[in-house]
């Protein structure tokens, strides 16, 4: 049965016939062919899919970071593309935090330094007392002025998750963010990051292969080939949006 969508509420995140194609050669390779969701503040949303399928390309686009082949994203009703380069990078800075694979933290800064980055970016008041409490949150308030050279893959993913959170964002957006953790570790860190979603009310759109986390989301999104083959709520049922 179709869903009445007139009630549902306004949709944080919408991809609308968001396609993108790359040349390798004389040869064009698409690789998302018109893919179109939404997802409304708060909620969890897996997407999966066999490697190669575009997850991570999606991901890309929702954020901004590169330019569909066509159609749209829209991140609080505005068009992402309609806006300049530094315009997006205003709005991922306001309203996005992002979590990867490969942590991403600045060598040359220590725990604290990587996690203020953000907040001084945003111009923020008081950036120390900020980061330290949000390090304290995720256990490694003694670990402030270690780089993350000296820290385990754990702690690192640990710090990458306060800077994420640093901003207060609205949208976070992980990309396979246990891919580089034994399984133990890993299973911490997501536990982790979902208590701080629920806590701050953050809309999470989480990449990953492993089923187990993706039925923790409340939604899963399943790519295949580059399309979008179905999408499932967390009791297996098949969503329909019109």
């Amino acid at each position: 049965m179709k869903r009445d969508m007139r009630a549902a509420p306004e949709p944080l995140v919408e991809a609308i016939g968001l396609g993108k194609t790359v040349a390798s050669g004389e040869t064009r390779i698409a690789i998302l062919h018109q893919v179109s969701f939404a997802v409304a503040g708060g909620e969890a949303v897996a997407v999966v899919g066999a490697s190669g399928s575009g997850k991570s390309t999606l991901l890309g686009l929702l954020a901004g970071l590169e330019p569909p082949s066509e159609g749209s994203v829209r991140i609080e009703g505005r068009d992402l593309f309609a806006l300049d380069e530094d315009a997006r990078a205003q709005l991922r800075g306001r309203l996005v935090g992002f979590v990867f694979q490969s942590f991403q933290l600045l060598p040359a800064l220590d725990a604290l330094e990587n996690v203020m980055l953000p907040l001084e970016l945003a111009g923020g008041a008081d950036a120390r007392a900020a980061a330290c409490a949000l390090l304290d949150r995720v256990g490694l308030g003694a670990r402030a002025r270690h780089y993350p050279r000296q820290l385990s893959g754990g702690e690192q993913q640990r710090v990458a998750l306060a800077r994420a959170f640093a901003g207060t964002p609205r949208l976070l957006l992980a990309d396979e963010p246990t891919g580089n953790l034994d399984a133990a570790t890993g299973a911490a860190v997501i536990d982790l990051m979902f208590e701080m979603n629920a806590e701050r009310g953050t809309t999470l759109i989480l990449v990953t292969h492993d089923p187990a986390l993706a039925r923790r989301c409340t939604r899963v999104l399943r790519l295949a080939g580059g399309r979008l083959e179905d999408q499932r709520t967390e009791d297996g049922g098949q969503r329909t949006e019109e």
